[in-house]
């Protein structure tokens, strides 16, 4: 089928998944600084999930302001994740050399934080494959904008002039955010132990080398 466009998720389709350990450990010196006790395991689901609301929470309890926390914890997260790759720990997928050979633009729609989405994209040459690249930063509209909210995927047709596109994604959240933006989606699954079995995408990849087939 023609799309105008394909839009893709950031972590665990164009980039190896960030460290759940080192993530914990960036929050646990976010909580250093501050000098508080923690993190809770709840606190660092609540960031993973975007749900502003139980950081807001979380934070009156510590008698810190929500905005402070969220700043303090956006640079801690950045840098562990700066670190995984400049040791070695995370890299690109080689599959990611098909999306070259795509004749409509790209984009790249991720929950990650767009500093991050930005120096990896560099850090492995992928900058020039992607027109396009929204990310969301811990603030509070930014955590709003995570899917399944279809803010993004629609900003970042908006940004390609498009009308239709295809959103390519690993886990059942990319598939409802696709629905909720009003297109299609891909969904991958390098290994098929780890396919969601609460998604029902247009189509399911085992590599984005898939995807030209898709397009043609």
């Amino acid at each position: 089928m023609q799309y105008d466009a394909v839009l893709f998720d950031f972590d665990g389709v164009v980039v190896e998944t960030p460290s759940a350990e080192r993530l914990s450990n960036a929050l646990a010196r976010t909580y250093e600084t501050l000098e508080r006790s923690g993190p809770t395991a709840e606190t660092l689901q609540a960031f993973l999930r975007g749900d502003f609301d139980s950081i807001a929470r979380r934070c009156r309890s510590l008698d810190v302001e929500a905005d402070v926390f969220c700043a303090r914890a956006a640079r801690e997260m950045v840098r562990a994740q700066r670190e995984e790759v400049e040791r070695g720990l995370r890299s690109a997928y080689d599959d990611v050399a098909a999306v070259g050979s795509l004749e409509v633009p790209l984009g790249i729609v991720s929950d990650n934080h767009p500093t991050v989405v930005s120096t990896l994209l560099d850090r492995f040459g992928l900058r020039s494959l992607f027109e396009t690249v929204f990310g969301c930063p811990l603030t509070p509209d930014g955590l709003a904008r995570r899917k399944p909210d279809p803010t993004n995927i629609k900003a970042a047709m908006d940004a390609l002039a498009v009308d239709d596109a295809l959103y390519v994604g690993d886990r059942a959240v990319d598939v409802r955010a696709a629905d909720n933006a009003g297109i299609d989606s891909a969904l991958l699954a390098r290994d098929e132990d780890d396919t969601p079995v609460d998604a029902d995408p247009t189509y399911r990849l085992a590599s984005l080398s898939g995807l030209p087939t898709i397009l043609a």
